[in-house]
């Protein structure tokens, strides 16, 4: 029960900072902050929100563009390929 009022407590400040930013368009910052707390580490889990429901780590945006050895492991690339990329 505490880690649920921790974690909605996080949430709700998240959200506040969200709408402080932009007052208009607050909706369409939703996604972004949900995705930034569902990707960030939780201290007493030691682990992802996103982790903990899917039983995978997500794989960040950034990693489809600079391919990691997690994503390069996943396309089954060698890696000579991989540093081609």
């Amino acid at each position: 029960m505490v880690l649920l009022k921790h974690s909605t407590k996080f949430l709700c400040n998240l959200l506040k900072k969200v709408v402080a930013k932009s007052k208009r368009d607050w909706h369409e910052s939703i996604g972004e902050a949900l995705w930034a707390y569902r990707t960030t580490v939780r201290t007493p889990t030691q682990a992802t929100p996103y982790a903990l429901v899917y039983g995978v780590e997500a794989v960040l945006p950034l990693e489809q563009q600079i391919p990691s050895l997690r994503i390069a492991i996943q396309e089954g690339l060698t890696e000579e390929e991989n540093a081609q990329i």
